[in-house]
Parts: structure tokens; C-alpha cells; sequence
């Protein structure tokens, strides 16, 4: 738990504090790094970097919308576009 509350103070985190606060396995991270999938940074052309708030962007990137908010935006769409009339 004391690890866990230290991963969530730090901005900048390691390799392996990012497979940890991501719970993503080290091939899979570097995968996502060696195909710049995901923000990272070498200082050194070795170790491996990444800040904490660029993480949780984009681990929130991709939102998927429920059925029913799509089914929302669909109605609004075709009413902005006068092509659907309650």
C-alpha cells in the first residue's frame, strides 16, 4: 500500500514503476514504446521514462461511449441536421 501511495506522488516514474501503475507486463510496454504508441522519454538513450499525468491521458484517450449516449447523439445529430422529426 506504501508503494502504491509513493507510484501516485511521483511525476516522473521508471520502466518498471509504469508496467506496475499501468498492471501491463514489460514486453507488452515495451511494445507500446518501440512502435511510439505511448509518451516516453530517454534522457540517456537507456533508461526509460514516463510522467505520471501523461499516463493517465492516455490511458483516457480512447472513451467508448454506452449504447444508450450513442443512441443520444445519433437523435441530436439527426435533429441538428433536420433529417429526423419527433
Amino acid at each position: 500500500m506504501l508503494r502504491e501511495h509513493n507510484l501516485l506522488r511521483k511525476d516522473v516514474l521508471t520502466f518498471n514503476e509504469t508496467t506496475e501503475y499501468l498492471s501491463v507486463s514489460s514486453s507488452h510496454l515495451y511494445k507500446l514504446t518501440s512502435n511510439n504508441v505511448i509518451t516516453h522519454y530517454k534522457p540517456n538513450g537507456k533508461k526509460i521514462f514516463f510522467k505520471r499525468s501523461e499516463l493517465d491521458n492516455w490511458l483516457t484517450s480512447h472513451k467508448i461511449e454506452t449504447n444508450s449516449k450513442m443512441d443520444e447523439m445519433a437523435s441530436d445529430y439527426l435533429i441538428k441536421k433536420g433529417k429526423f422529426n419527433i
